[in-house]
């Protein structure tokens, strides 16, 4: 009896021990997968980076896919902040959000464009200009919405400074010493007593 109820714990024991083993195993797939896809994220854009250093249309191509990404972050990056500071931006993160989308469509676009250069030697020219134009366009948009948010901020800040100073001023003119009527009729008589002494 005592065999039966030991070999039961080391069974429940053992059974335990699995599936501890097979949870640990389960995370460190997940975690596995996740770091496998940041490192493929990184490498991709260290090779953007290196092709980018050439020279070309495959590294101006490169280049203008760095441009893309670096004024999408610049831009998402100002709408966040907005979003912090409570302003009201209206449809603005969602313009953001196709925006980025967009920008995703196009970087995929020219990186097909930059792979078939770097492996072709024929040149598509009237593409090249369309995704240049495009380029142009999506850029144009992203420093837009910059500068209009960087607009609005100046003009909140503005007001914040106009605010700040008026009461600086009126705190300022609270904090003097009202003057004492008594020593203003002193300062009076002294003065006549004064003048009287200077006449003749």
């Amino acid at each position: 009896m005592a065999k039966i109820e030991f070999m039961v714990i080391v069974l429940v024991i053992l059974a335990f021990l699995l599936l501890m083993m097979g949870v640990g195993v389960y995370l460190l797939v997940k975690v596995g997968k996740k770091a496998a896809g940041k490192a493929k994220e990184a490498a991709t854009r260290l090779s953007t980076h290196v092709n980018a250093m050439g020279t070309g249309d495959a590294a101006e191509v490169e280049r203008l896919r760095l441009d893309l990404r670096r004024e999408v972050s610049l831009t998402r990056q100002a709408v966040e902040q907005a979003q912090r500071q409570g302003w009201g931006l209206g449809d603005l993160p969602r313009l953001l959000a196709d925006l980025e989308a967009q920008a995703e469509v196009h970087d995929g676009q020219l990186g097909m464009y930059a792979q078939q250069r770097r492996v072709s030697p024929y040149i598509d020219h009237a593409t090249l200009d369309r995704l240049r134009e495009h380029q142009a366009k999506l850029t144009a948009m992203c420093a837009r919405i910059r500068a209009d948010l960087l607009g609005d901020q100046v003009h909140h800040t503005a007001s914040g400074i106009a605010d700040l100073s008026s009461r600086t001023d009126l705190e300022i003119e609270a904090r003097r010493r009202a003057p004492d009527p008594l020593e203003e009729i002193d300062e009076l008589y002294r003065r006549s007593m004064e003048e009287r002494k200077d006449r003749p």
